[in-house]
């Protein structure tokens, strides 16, 4: 099989193993939506999850043939589309099974909900890789890089803050610190720093100043910090509350897969808090190899990383890499009740779509650079292994 799957092939185990995985605790949990809320089976919820990897493993092969310096084109040509996308997004206004549909748009035929803004962060972080190695060791001044670079992030951001705080703020985390590591001047980042807590600001204000005409999830936002800091709080803090005895119950070698008894009690068990049913049935031990899973990725990252031959492939690697292991360590946080309630999955493991196949797309392109890198590889050895080489440097 590995024979037809080119580049790093750690990575390709650690991504293979993560999804044969999910099928485990996917299983088990799904039984909160299935006799909690009355919705599909066991099995439906099995092969819909079997569906979702599948395609998933689509678009990591193709992705993963494509060299990857065409990203660069298109995520120019995506910036618009996206704007599009979100404005229709959140023009909706209606919900998807009791949640606020401004986060999806529903594809037709298939019955899927589509989260435009996960394929907004993509787009926008091949866009700023693409773009610091565009400037890379050239003086730019800030007024100079302002509409070019930060006018569409700003603007897409802009977009997505209303109905999904949690993914806005790890989008803009992650391309300051992309725009860290690709070299761009720090005065420059802290500026930037300033005018997203006014705008932040201000839209606070305006939200609470006028809820009815500003559509806004603030008050959300609001409950669940005082909740997280308010650790008395039994019934604001009902889903960690849950998710503490669910780890609690695991101890060391944990219940069992399939026998957790917090999946029936625990909200959101297959998606935002599924790595507390990990825990509770496959005890501290699965809930740390599940950790080194996401560590080892970020050492397959950093390696690809370091052996790519262009600025612009060793950012898109850590471009798209490093929210991978930054999202999974958000969901583990926010089990652990290290961090406050996010909403954001457990990357390769967690049910839902869009977020499981832009995952997909990002391993697909560092794929891509890492097949890039092995042929490099070959071709410098080829020619220090050359004879007339060899023998000309003997002389």
């Amino acid at each position: 099989m590995f024979s037809i799957l080119k580049g790093d092939k750690v990575l390709w185990v650690i991504i293979i193993l993560l999804s044969i995985f999910s099928f485990l605790p996917i299983y088990s949990a799904s039984s909160n939506l299935v006799y909690v809320i009355g919705k599909g089976t066991t099995w439906s919820h099995l092969i819909k999850h079997f569906m979702i990897l599948s395609i998933g493993f689509v678009l990591i092969y193709s992705m993963h043939k494509i060299p990857y310096n065409y990203f660069k084109g298109i995520s120019i040509l995506l910036i618009p589309i996206i704007v599009l996308l979100l404005i229709y997004t959140f023009s909706l206004g209606t919900t998807i099974d009791g949640t606020i549909a401004s986060r999806w748009i529903q594809i037709p035929i298939i019955g899927l909900s589509f989260q435009t803004s996960s394929l907004a962060f993509l787009v926008l972080m091949i866009y700023t890789a693409y773009y610091l190695a565009k400037i890379y060791d050239k003086k730019k001044s800030f007024k100079s890089t302002l509409i070019p670079f930060w006018t569409p992030i700003i603007l897409i951001i802009s977009l997505i803050i209303p109905s999904n705080l949690s993914t806005a703020v790890l989008i803009f985390i992650s391309i300051i610190v992309l725009s860290f590591i690709g070299g761009y001047p720090i005065r420059h980042l802290i500026s930037i720093f300033l005018l997203a807590f006014l705008f932040i600001s201000i839209f606070i204000i305006s939200a609470k100043a006028f809820p009815d005409k500003i559509p806004n999830r603030v008050d959300t936002w609001i409950s669940r910090i005082e909740n997280f800091n308010n650790k008395n709080d039994i019934k604001g803090n009902y889903q960690i509350e849950r998710a503490k005895i669910a780890i609690a119950s695991g101890e060391i070698f944990g219940l069992g897969a399939g026998k957790s008894r917090m999946k029936n009690f625990l909200p959101q068990s297959s998606s935002d808090f599924i790595y507390a049913i990990i825990v509770e049935e496959f005890g501290l031990i699965g809930g740390i190899i599940i950790i080194i899973f996401y560590l080892l990725i970020l050492y397959r990252i950093t390696v690809i990383s370091f052996k790519s031959q262009t600025i612009f492939s060793k950012l898109l690697v850590i471009g798209l890499g490093l929210p991978i292991v930054i999202q999974a360590f958000l969901n583990i946080g926010v089990a652990l009740q290290v961090f406050p309630v996010t909403g954001q999955t457990l990357p390769l493991i967690s049910s839902g779509g869009t977020s499981a196949w832009m995952t997909c797309v990002a391993v697909g392109i560092i794929l891509s650079v890492s097949i890039d890198n092995n042929k490099k590889e070959k071709t410098n050895n080829i020619n220090d292994n050359n004879p007339i080489k060899i023998l000309s440097e003997t002389v």
